[in-house]
């Protein structure tokens, strides 16, 4: 890992970005402002000015024989994920990566029932959300078939960690779906899922998808009493899901429409993977200060 380019420098870039320069690797980052290059620089990443929503901007990317890593979210409304075709229609031969781990999400499973939800699952999106970052999926395995491009796509969950956690939410009191009615959910700490990327960058071969999850499974309603409880805040009333469609917002609602039980066995084993926080409970305890 010794060149290094990261598409989508937020918060979890900027963790492997750290991984990565440990290891003595030279890190550059793609950005639409001047000030958020200035605050990567200073953390020792090279800023390249760039605006996926305009591909004229995009230039001469320091793809050649890279590692690409994609976090960049597509962007808002229909079903494709025209940043993605920005970027790959901007890398001219010559100058293709070696590897792209992209960042998906396990949305692209669809609404799964009780069954446990495997790679070997088909995809069956159902939210825009969800069917943007298949498209997404779609385009770059195609685009790294044509151009010889090693692609490992990274299905995640829901993340949570440090800065990462619904205190907007808590503090408006807005309210959960019924615990016994609150489908299962699956999360994975920010920490864990940046060594992840990096795992996945160094172990997992072309063409490799893997589901990333701690593997305990929970429901939404939970998890936010467990963070009320963390921070001091009291837990959200629960509504029944007649009311929830009525008080809560679209995001919240596509969030319980589905149920999945992801399986993170293919990560443990084959990215041989042991995790600093399998359980929300350990993984809640890291995210505030210790006196």
């Amino acid at each position: 890992m010794d060149n290094v380019l990261i598409v989508g420098c937020g918060d979890i870039g900027k963790r492997v970005a750290g991984l990565a320069m440990a290891e003595g690797a030279g890190v550059s980052a793609l950005v639409r402002s001047a000030e958020k290059g200035q605050k990567l620089e200073e953390l020792g990443i090279r800023a390249v000015a760039g605006n996926l929503d305009d591909p004229s901007s995009l230039g001469t990317l320091p793809t050649r024989g890279a590692l690409v890593f994609y976090f960049a979210p597509p962007p808002g409304g229909g079903n494709l994920d025209t940043r993605m075709r920005s970027f790959c229609a901007s890398i001219e031969p010559g100058n293709e990566p070696r590897r792209v781990v992209y960042m998906s999400t396990s949305g692209v499973y669809g609404d799964c029932g009780d069954a446990v939800v495997t790679e070997e699952t088909p995809p069956n999106p159902q939210t825009a959300r969800a069917k943007r970052r298949y498209d997404a999926e779609t385009v770059l395995g195609e685009w790294g078939r044509a151009r010889e491009v090693d692609v490992v796509i990274l299905r995640v969950t829901g993340i949570y960690g440090p800065g990462r956690l619904p205190v907007t939410q808590l503090a408006d009191g807005q309210p959960l779906l019924e615990e016994r009615l609150s489908p299962p959910t699956n999360r994975i700490h920010a920490e864990d899922l940046a060594r992840v990327c990096v795992a996945a960058a160094e172990k997992g071969e072309n063409g490799d998808i893997f589901n990333v999850s701690d593997g305990q499974v929970g429901t939404m309603t939970q998890y936010f009493d467990a963070v009320a409880d963390l921070l001091g805040y009291p837990r959200p009333r629960q509504v029944s899901l007649e009311e929830a469609h009525r008080v809560m917002s679209p995001l919240m609602l596509s969030y319980i429409a589905e149920t999945r039980r992801m399986d993170n066995g293919k990560m443990l084993k084959k990215l041989g993977i042991k995790l600093l926080y399998p359980t929300l409970e350990e993984g809640l305890k890291a995210c505030v200060p210790r006196n």
